[in-house]
């Protein structure tokens, strides 16, 4: 149920998420990391990526459980429904 909370907002802002994230440094390419290489983030990745989080949450406002403790558990979701690939790789 919160998975589909999260993928609908993030859906609706979809755009403007991207477009402020092409503005941030290396910010797709962590976020995307695990997707793309199933190697797990580090801990200073994860701060990184929190960061950037907090920035795009003053624009979406449904990113802020990401920020909240325990919420890099849920990155998982924010890369898929930010992947801009129309199928995902086969491994």
């Amino acid at each position: 149920m919160i998975t589909l909370f999260l993928k609908r907002h993030i859906l609706k802002n979809r755009a403007l998420i991207l477009k402020e994230a092409k503005q941030m440094h290396d910010f797709m390419n962590l976020l995307m990391k695990r997707r793309n290489t199933g190697v797990k983030l580090t801990r200073e990745e994860i701060r990184l990526i929190k960061c950037h989080v907090k920035h795009l949450a003053l624009y979406a406002p449904a990113l802020v459980i990401f920020i909240l403790p325990f919420g890099s558990l849920l990155l998982p979701i924010l890369a898929e429904a930010l992947d801009r690939r129309e199928k995902s790789r086969v491994k």
